[in-house]
């Protein structure tokens, strides 16, 4: 059952185009000290939470595999959102989850698990 809403996630990045606003290293456009430790976008045609495009962090790795999820919660926006992790590291995942850790906001990251083997 778990295994379908990871099918499903990958049909959506596999059906729209990824645009990265943000690129790895660049700046908030209004929050000058909020720098970027990875591309970051959006996939065009979808809808989140937010009623906005679903967003993604795209990671170092030449695959985009799709293998986790941040959910994030932002008291200031009063909302809540799951992001799309493509092809990240470890460590990688890490950085994002340290981004959207404030006084205001909140991140859990969720990992696919490998299908059991038996």
């Amino acid at each position: 059952m778990q295994e379908s809403f990871w099918t499903h996630l990958e049909a959506l990045v596999n059906s729209a185009e990824l645009v990265i606003e943000r690129p790895r290293a660049s700046r908030h456009p209004r929050l000058l000290s909020i720098v970027y430790p990875l591309d970051y976008g959006y996939l065009k045609g979808t809808s989140s939470s937010d009623g906005t495009a679903i967003d993604v962090w795209r990671g170092s790795l030449l695959v985009g595999h799709l293998d986790a999820v941040v959910c994030t919660v932002d008291l200031g926006k009063r909302d809540a959102e799951v992001k799309l992790l493509l092809g990240c590291t470890r460590t990688e995942k890490q950085a994002i989850c340290a981004f959207h850790q404030s006084a205001w906001s909140a991140a859990l990251l969720v990992e696919r698990m490998s299908p059991d083997p038996s």
